[in-house]
């Protein structure tokens, strides 16, 4: 049974403060990926295509963690704290508003064999 999680963590920058905050957010990626369980942990940035016309916020990371451990430990580090803290809750920060989610990639039914 796989128990890796999906982190989809989108943020829509203040009006004139998307370069600086995917500058912030680029700065997180060197020693999260270092970080036990981290799989992939990569910011990115919305283009325009015409085959994905869909909504989102411009900036968002791409997550994948080996579990749900991993993924709590990351959130409690001091540099995403510190990053949450200063500019998301904040009133200067350069986050106008943010959207965290995790995902499985199992069904909620999935009927795995028990090893044992």
């Amino acid at each position: 049974m796989s128990k890796k999680v999906y982190c989809i963590a989108s943020f829509k920058p203040k009006t004139g403060k998307e370069k600086e905050l995917f500058r912030v957010l680029q700065a997180l990626e060197a020693d999260t990926l270092r970080e036990d369980g981290c799989i992939q942990y990569k910011v990115t940035r919305h283009i325009p295509s015409p085959f994905a016309g869909g909504q989102s916020f411009p900036l968002v990371f791409n997550e994948i963690w080996a579990d749900m451990a991993s993924f709590e430990a990351h959130c409690q580090r001091s540099a995403i704290a510190a990053f949450f803290e200063a500019h998301c809750l904040a009133e200067d920060g350069l986050v106008a508003e943010h959207n965290v989610c995790i995902y499985s990639d199992e069904p909620e039914d999935f009927d795995a064999p028990v090893l044992g």
